[in-house]
């Protein structure tokens, strides 16, 4: 049985009792080959993905439905439509042989008939000819299927936005993101040392820290130059601050703990909380790789930071993460409508706490990678009638791209618009008298 089907079927057990896609793919593909790594990444993320549009295809197949199926019977048969349809240089049949064979491992003889029963049905001709319902007469069944998306989640975006933007949104989301890096220093110098190895490097438009990178190259690339792996929407956060040299900063809600390690690394003095201990660990290797002796880590909850007086407060809060949907394609299936409301009170408690532990005429940046108004401009203008004595400030010069900036310079940068991740900052300065 080839082990990154193998690997890839662990990886998404592991998603449906709750482990993040990131963290269930490094934990499933220790110790396979470098190939082999790739492939499960593809078949996995590809599957949650397109995993609506896949069962759009399925439901006429099985009869009674995909819901009687055995869980791990489905994702078996989601793999091997996705390897069928999406992956050409993989052959039909060992692609049937496969998923067959799993699915005998995995619930019995009569799974493995079934498979290789709705597998065989399954060809290029077959999809090319199923219905999907119409972009125009039914966009939100469209987006739902097609477009592989929650159907309330389209319901949101489609009541805001026109349907050409959404559209745009959704195709981002079902594309396969690149890898960049976030350079901690003179990244014209990195690009000229990683392609001087051979090693495929391009800078970003509007990101001035980012490398574009090939993916298999990431372990060797981030051997040579001093960087970590970010995506130039999360960089675009350190820019919008736009802080004086040497600042002390605190990062509220630090982990994984990318943007406190580069604010650390340009030589700002940096306190990061983060309330779960695993989280922390990471930030703990980051510090460690980079040998960061500026940036100090503590758990503490930062709804009750053991801090006063801090001059610069960085709260980059718990959100939606509807920005970053292509990189975590988990994510919209894990999303539940109640979510937002959860998530947007425990936003407005951290940014009550941080107003109360920032020094008078000290700089509050809240930031999300959240598309939702509700997490970013109206929690914003919610904050801002609770606190007369705070008001937004746009950054003053920096190299952050206009394009990026709000007309009360907020950070806005849109996945459909910009091709990166979905990001939103305010600089809430506290005003003094």
């Amino acid at each position: 049985m080839a082990p990154a089907r193998s690997a890839a079927l662990e990886v998404l057990r592991a998603v449906r009792r709750g482990v993040l896609a990131d963290r269930a793919f490094e934990s499933c593909v220790d110790g396979l080959g470098e190939a082999d790594r790739r492939l499960t990444q593809e078949l996995a993320y590809g599957v949650l993905r397109l995993r609506g549009r896949l069962d759009h295809l399925l439901a006429p197949l099985v009869k009674g439905g995909l819901g009687r199926l055995d869980s791990d019977v489905v994702d078996i048969i989601r793999l091997g439509v996705y390897q069928l349809l999406e992956l050409d240089r993989v052959p039909a049949y060992a692609a049937v042989s496969d998923a067959v064979e799993l699915a005998k491992a995995s619930a019995g003889r009569g799974a493995g008939s079934l498979t290789n029963a709705v597998l065989r049905r399954v060809n290029r001709q077959y999809a090319d000819g199923f219905r999907f319902p119409e972009r125009e007469s039914d966009p939100v069944g469209y987006f739902a299927t097609w477009g592989s998306h929650p159907r309330w989640l389209v319901e949101r975006w489609l009541a805001r936005a026109p349907l050409d933007e959404v559209e745009q949104l959704v195709e981002y989301n079902n594309t396969r993101p690149a890898v960049h890096l976030s350079v901690v220093d003179r990244p014209e110098e990195a690009l000229r040392r990683l392609r001087g190895v051979g090693i495929r490097a391009d800078p970003v438009p509007q990101a001035p820290s980012s490398l574009r990178i090939d993916a298999s190259e990431l372990r060797r690339a981030l051997d040579l130059v001093q960087a970590i792996v970010q995506d130039p929407g999360a960089a675009a956060v350190l820019e919008y601050m736009a802080l004086d040299p040497g600042s002390r900063v605190v990062d509220l809600c630090a982990a994984p703990g990318g943007k406190a390690a580069l604010l650390a690394a340009r030589g700002h003095q940096v306190l990061a909380f983060d309330v779960a201990a695993p989280r922390l660990a990471r930030i703990l290797e980051t510090r460690s790789r980079l040998a960061l002796s500026q940036l100090r880590v503590v758990r503490a909850d930062s709804t009750r930071p053991p801090l006063s007086g801090a001059e610069v407060l960085l709260l980059d809060a718990p959100c939606t993460g509807t920005g970053t949907l292509a990189r975590h394609p988990d994510g919209r299936w894990r999303l539940q409508v109640g979510d937002l409301e959860s998530l947007t009170g425990l936003q407005q408690r951290l940014l009550e706490a941080a107003a109360q532990a920032l020094a008078p005429g000290g700089l509050l940046v809240y930031a999300t990678c959240s598309l939702e108004p509700e997490e970013n401009e109206e929690q914003v203008e919610a904050f801002l009638k609770r606190h007369v004595d705070f008001g937004l400030e746009a950054p003053a010069g920096g190299r952050l791209s206009s394009d990026f900036l709000g007309a009360e310079g907020e950070l806005r940068i849109l996945p459909q618009r910009h091709g990166m991740d979905g990001t939103y900052a305010a600089r809430l300065r506290h005003r003094l008298g």
